[in-house]
């Protein structure tokens, strides 16, 4: 079973960070009701979900994302590009510790889990305004013992790398408007519809990927290939520059 770790939606939601967006109204009911079918939607995968304390005075803490990358080997806690979110880690570390020994992004490093894509032997981290070249080095020493490479990703156009590519079984979903998609060789690339340029971020849940409903062509795409989707209602957090990998950490039973 696969532990799911998330946050509630905060009050204080539409004061969240904005990069690349413009600033519109966020419904916090709608959003709650967003994300309590995203957390339906991880049980019914078979996920054990355990909600960290609310932190309404946290605008973006939901995206809990970016408060860690777990490995079978350890976790990484991050330190968010954004001073305003560095205070969300220390719920993460302690959700965390009673799974996996912790290792830590110090200064001047910084690294949002949103910009690092795992897959097998390597792991792809985004050079954005949030993470940076010290915190992608740091990260390739906590796992280089581990057997994994780590490679610096540029990207341009969006927020986080896994705004541009993620992983679903058995390929990458990509939008080569943001990220090179050579950087990927080697790789099955699936690229989103041309006009749903975010629907790059999926996350993938045992043997089902969970795609944004907001996206359809993009999903037609990839059950094209073979891979089962579900879907889930993420049009608030969207907003907030926040898609479906964004809201939870999810810890593998070793």
């Amino acid at each position: 079973m696969l532990l799911a770790l998330t946050r509630a939606v905060p009050r204080s939601i539409d004061r969240c960070e904005l990069t690349h967006l413009d600033r519109t109204p966020i419904d916090y009911a709608t959003a709650r009701e967003q994300h309590a079918a995203y957390e339906e939607c991880l049980r019914r995968l078979g996920c054990r979900v355990e909600r960290l304390p609310a932190a309404d005075d946290a605008p973006d803490s939901v995206f809990v994302e970016d408060t860690a990358v777990v490995f079978d080997q350890l976790a990484i806690v991050t330190r968010p590009g954004a001073v305003s979110r560095r205070g969300e880690v220390e719920a993460m570390a302690h959700a965390l510790r009673p799974h996996r020994p912790l290792a830590y992004i110090q200064p001047p490093g910084t690294l949002d889990g949103g910009d690092v894509l795992v897959t097998p032997g390597r792991v792809f981290v985004g050079i954005t305004g949030r993470t940076n070249a010290d915190g992608a080095r740091q990260l390739a020493t906590h796992v280089a013992p581990y057997g994994f490479e780590t490679i610096p990703v540029p990207v341009t156009g969006c927020l986080h790398l896994k705004s541009a590519v993620t992983l679903a079984t058995g390929a990458l979903v990509i939008n080569p408007e943001l990220v090179d998609p050579g950087i990927f060789a080697g790789f099955e690339l699936i690229e989103v519809d041309p006009q749903e340029p975010m629907a790059a971020n999926v996350l993938v849940v045992g043997d089902r990927v969970i795609c944004a409903e907001e996206h359809p062509r993009t999903r037609r795409r990839l059950e094209a290939h073979g891979i089962v989707t579900v879907t889930v209602p993420a049009g608030e957090l969207a907003k907030a520059e926040g898609a479906v990998t964004c809201c939870s950490v999810l810890i593998r039973n070793t």
